[in-house]
C-alpha cells in the first residue's frame, strides 16, 4: 500500500511539474514576442504606408521576405505563378505547421491615422488590416522557429505569403499549385473589432466582369443606328435585382458599373459591370451564378448587344475545425485581449462617435468572446476557405479596431495605423505561436483534427475543384 501511495505522489508531483513547465513555457514565449513589439509595430507601419493593392504588393512582400530570411527561413518566391506570393520555411519533416500572412490593401480607402475622416490622397488604404495580418503572422512564425531551435523540436514551420485576398483569390491559385499538400495544419488570423477564436464558416463567393458590346452612334442625330452596351448592363442589373426575391435569404449579390460609356451624346459601344455573388454553400452559389449568367445573355438579346464574362475570383466557404478552434480559443484566453491606455481610449471615443457610441460603451476590447460553433457562414468571404478544404485550418480575430468598426471603412484604416491596431496584432501573434507550439508538442491534437476534417468534408473521396476553373491568376483584375 505504501509503495502504491508513494507512486501516486510521485506521479502527481511529475504532473504538476509538467503543468508548471508548460505554463512557464507560455510565459517565456509571450515575453519574447512582447520584447520585439516595437520592431514588429514598425514593420506593420511600413506596410500600412505602402498600401499596395492585390498582386501589386511588391514592397510589402519583399519586406516580409527579408524579415523572415534574416531569421533563418528559406524563401521561395513567385510561387503559383504570382510574383508577390512566397513561402518561408524553417525545419524539416513532420509535422508541417503553416501560418498564413496577407498584405494587400483596398483601393479608394486612403485615410490618415486620425479619428476623423482625412484622406492621404489618391491611394489605397489598409481597411481590412492586412498590414497587421502579414506582420503578426510573421512574428508568430519567428517565435515558433526560435522555440524549435532552443528545444531541438523536430518538424517544419512554414509561413505562406498570400497576396490578393481582396477579390483576387490569391490563395486559390496557391492551393491549386499544391503548396499545401504536405501541410498538416494551417493557422491564420484576421484583424477585427473584438477577440474570438470560434469554429466559424464564411460565405462562398464567385466574382466576374460582364462586358457588353454594342454599336456606337450619335445619341440625338442617329439613335436608331446605335445599340447601347450600357442598356445591356442596366438590363442585367434590373433582372438580377428582381432575382433577389427568389434566392436564399442569406445570399448576397453586389455590383459596380466599371465602364458605362464616355459621353451622354454617344451611344456607348462598350460597357462593363463587376459582380460579386455570395452564399453560405458553394453548391447553392453555383446554381445562383448560372442564373446570373443566363440573365446576362437575356440582357444582351433584349438590347441587341453581345456579352462575355470573365471569372475574376471564386472561393469556397470555410470548413471549420472544432478540434483546432478549441485549442486556439484556450490560448487566446491565456494571452488576453487589448488594453487601452488613456491616449488610445481618447482616440477610440472619438472614432466611436462616428459609429454607434451607445453600443460602444458596452464593449470591452480586452474581453474574449465565448466559444461558438457557426457552421453556416455569414458576413464576408475569404480565400482561406479553399485551404480549409485541403488541410485542417483554424483562425482567430483580435481587436485591432475600435469596437463595432466595420471592415472596409476609413475608421478601420485609421485605427490600424495606431497603437490600437498594433496591440491587437501582438495578441494574434502570441496566440498563434502558443497554438503552433502546442500542436508540435501534442501530435494527437493534429490526429484528431484530421479525423474531424475528413469526416466533415465527406470522406477520402472528396475532390477539390477551384471555382476559378483552370484560369491563371488575374494579375490585372483591378484594371
Amino acid at each position: 500500500m505504501k509503495r502504491v501511495f508513494l507512486s501516486a505522489i510521485l506521479f502527481c508531483t511529475a504532473a504538476l511539474l509538467s503543468v508548471a513547465a508548460f505554463a512557464q513555457k507560455h510565459v517565456d514565449i509571450v515575453k519574447k514576442i512582447t520584447e520585439k513589439e516595437a520592431y514588429y509595430s514598425d514593420l506593420s507601419q511600413q506596410i500600412w504606408g505602402f498600401a499596395e493593392v492585390g498582386y501589386q504588393e511588391y514592397k510589402s512582400s519583399k519586406l516580409l521576405q527579408e524579415t523572415l530570411e534574416k531569421e533563418g527561413f528559406k524563401i521561395e518566391t513567385g510561387v503559383a505563378e504570382i510574383p508577390t506570393a512566397f513561402t518561408a520555411t524553417f525545419g524539416s519533416g513532420k509535422p508541417v505547421i503553416g501560418i498564413l500572412g496577407e498584405f494587400d490593401a483596398l483601393p479608394g480607402l486612403s485615410q490618415d491615422a486620425v479619428p476623423e475622416k482625412k484622406s492621404l490622397g489618391e491611394r489605397a488604404g489598409h481597411a481590412c488590416g492586412h498590414h497587421l495580418f502579414g506582420v503578426g503572422s510573421a512574428a508568430a512564425a519567428i517565435a515558433v522557429k526560435d522555440w524549435m531551435k532552443q528545444t531541438g523540436q523536430k518538424g517544419t514551420i512554414r509561413f505562406y505569403g498570400t497576396p490578393a485576398e481582396e477579390g483576387g483569390s490569391g490563395k486559390v491559385y496557391m492551393v491549386r499549385a499544391g503548396l499545401f499538400n504536405d501541410t498538416d495544419v494551417v493557422l491564420h488570423w484576421h484583424p477585427g473589432a473584438s477577440n474570438s477564436a470560434n469554429a466559424s464558416s464564411s460565405l462562398a463567393n464567385i466574382s466576374a466582369k460582364f462586358r457588353f458590346s454594342g454599336v456606337a452612334s450619335h445619341a440625338a442625330g442617329a439613335p436608331d443606328k446605335g445599340r447601347s452596351a450600357l442598356d445591356g448592363v442596366e438590363s442585367l442589373n434590373y433582372m438580377v435585382n428582381m432575382m433577389r426575391e427568389h434566392v436564399p435569404s442569406d445570399t448576397r449579390i453586389h455590383y459596380v458599373i466599371t465602364d458605362g460609356g464616355k459621353a451622354p451624346n454617344v451611344v456607348p459601344d462598350f460597357a462593363e459591370v463587376y459582380y460579386y455573388s455570395r452564399s453560405p454553400r458553394r453548391t447553392d452559389l453555383v446554381d445562383i451564378w448560372e442564373r446570373i449568367i443566363k440573365a446576362s445573355e437575356g440582357a444582351a438579346m433584349g438590347t441587341g448587344t453581345t456579352v462575355t464574362h470573365e471569372i475574376i475570383g471564386g472561393v469556397y466557404e470555410i470548413l471549420p475545425n472544432e478540434t483546432l478552434a478549441a485549442v486556439m480559443h484556450a490560448n487566446l484566453k491565456k494571452v488576453g485581449g487589448v488594453m487601452y491606455n488613456a491616449e488610445e481610449k481618447a482616440f477610440a471615443d472619438k472614432i466611436a462617435m462616428t459609429l454607434t457610441p451607445n453600443s460602444y460603451d458596452n464593449v470591452d476590447p480586452n474581453a474574449i468572446e465565448p466559444f461558438e460553433v457557426k457552421t453556416r457562414g455569414g458576413g464576408g468571404s475569404t480565400d482561406v476557405a479553399d485551404i480549409s478544404w485541403i488541410v485542417p485550418t483554424v483562425g482567430l480575430r483580435t481587436a485591432t479596431w475600435v469596437p463595432y468598426t466595420p471592415a472596409h471603412s476609413w475608421q478601420a484604416v485609421a485605427a490600424g495605423g495606431t497603437s490600437i491596431g498594433k496591440k491587437g496584432m501582438m495578441v494574434a501573434a502570441k496566440t498563434m505561436a502558443l497554438t503552433a507550439i502546442e500542436l508540435f508538442q501534442q501530435p494527437e491534437i493534429i490526429k484528431n483534427a484530421k479525423v474531424e476534417f475528413i469526416q466533415k468534408r465527406g470522406g477520402e473521396a472528396f475532390e477539390y475543384k477551384a471555382l476559378v476553373g483552370d484560369r491563371k491568376p488575374a494579375l490585372d483584375y483591378r484594371n
